[in-house]
């Protein structure tokens, strides 16, 4: 069986993940620390990254774009595209995959000013993506494809600030809004992420940064809207 190993806040794995679980390809998760990360581990990773994945045939892959583009070739594809319309998607991946940094780089900001500018540069990407929705439930229509998947981690980040902290980084993109409400609404999020992954994420961002200090105000609404608990946002 595939062995993907991970750590628990980490927005490539749960890309990873959500191609796995929509290909219906049965894997096994390993989490490590990456703060210590253990021996065997950066034996077999050689960037000393996660995600890793270990194939069938004991194969080591790592970078989460290759990883999702070997899951696509080796197994069937959750749709039939054209070349050009591959590339399209991947592109529109890339543009997700790219910002994923920049998105734990803004929400971990300590002060207000170094959280806007980061926010504002971070910004253009949901921009971009207003842009380019149309009126369906998903990127590309009524289905969940590859591109879904790879702005799954943004967009679920996003909810997890919001419903935390009353501040939501998709104000102003109602189409982006739409898009990650339906992808919420579809139940993948919770599929590929660790069941207490709202508290371990909200002890990472949600303490001692600028998005903490917001919480006081917002406590009720955090918890009327699914945060786990008030210690998880405190």
């Amino acid at each position: 069986m595939i062995k993907l190993i991970s750590f628990k806040n980490c927005p490539f794995v749960q890309r990873v993940m959500g191609a796995l679980i929509m290909k219906n390809i049965p894997f096994e998760i390993e989490y490590i620390e990456l703060s210590n990360k253990p021996q065997w581990f950066l034996d077999i990773a050689p960037n000393g990254q996660v995600p890793v994945l270990v194939t069938e045939d004991k194969t080591v892959l790592f970078e989460s774009d290759a990883i999702v583009e070997y899951l696509d070739d080796k197994y069937a594809p959750i749709e039939q595209v054209s070349a050009e319309q591959k590339a399209l998607d991947r592109a529109w991946s890339y543009q997700a995959s790219k910002h994923y940094m920049p998105q734990c780089g803004t929400m971990g900001s300590k002060d207000q000013q170094t959280f806007e500018t980061r926010l504002a540069n971070l910004a253009k990407a949901f921009a971009k993506a207003e842009n380019q929705l149309a009126e369906s439930m998903f990127f590309k229509g009524d289905y969940i494809s590859n591109v879904d998947i790879a702005w799954l981690p943004l967009l679920h980040r996003a909810a997890v600030i919001r419903n935390c902290s009353g501040f939501d980084m998709l104000a102003g993109y109602p189409k982006v809004q739409k898009w990650q409400a339906a992808l919420i609404d579809s139940g993948l999020a919770d599929k590929t992420v660790p069941e207490n992954f709202v508290e371990t994420f909200s002890s990472f961002y949600l303490k001692n940064t600028y998005l903490a200090s917001l919480i006081n105000g917002t406590e009720a609404v955090a918890l009327s809207n699914g945060c786990a608990s008030s210690s998880c946002c405190g």
